[in-house]
C-alpha cells in the first residue's frame, strides 16, 4: 500500500499508542499523519504524555479506522527517528491553529516499520 495515496483520500479517525520506558501504555486521538515519503510520517504534538513517552521508548502504533459501515482501515507500526521544535516545516504543514500551543509543539518523525490492515493478515493481529 502507498501510504501517501491512502491518507490523501481516507476519511476517518486515528489513535496513536505509545508506552513509556517501563511499558505503561497511553493512547490518544491523532489526526491523519503527515506523509513525508513512503517510509516516513510525522505528527504534530504538544509536550503531553504521548510526546513524553517517546523520549524513553521510540516505538509506537497508529490505528486508523475509516468512516465505513464495516471495520476498514490500517495499522502502522512506527519507530521515532527524530523531532523538531519551532521549525519552518512545522508551521508549513500545520492544519489547524492552536494559539495556546504556539511555540510548544513538536514535529515528530517516524519510520514506518510495518503496515497491516485494520483486521487480519499477520501473526500479531
Amino acid at each position: 500500500m502507498k501510504i501517501s495515496a491512502y491518507f490523501k483520500t481516507a476519511k476517518g479517525s486515528g489513535v496513536l499508542a505509545t508506552a513509556d520506558g517501563s511499558g505503561r501504555v497511553n493512547v490518544a486521538i491523532y489526526a491523519v499523519p503527515h506523509v513525508m515519503d513512503e517510509e516516513t510520517i510525522a505528527f504534530l504534538m504538544a509536550d503531553r504524555l504521548t510526546h513524553q513517552n517517546l523520549q524513553s521508548n521510540p516505538h509506537a502504533a497508529y490505528l486508523f479506522m475509516e468512516e465505513e459501515e464495516k471495520y476498514k482501515g490500517t495499522r502502522l507500526y512506527l519507530t521515532k527517528i527524530r523531532e523538531e521544535k519551532d521549525s519552518k516545516i512545522l508551521d508549513s504543514i500545520r492544519r489547524k491553529e492552536y494559539p495556546d500551543l504556539k511555540g510548544k509543539e513538536y514535529l515528530v518523525y517516524f519510520r514506518v516499520d510495518k503496515i497491516l490492515p485494520l483486521i487480519g493478515t499477520g501473526p500479531e493481529s
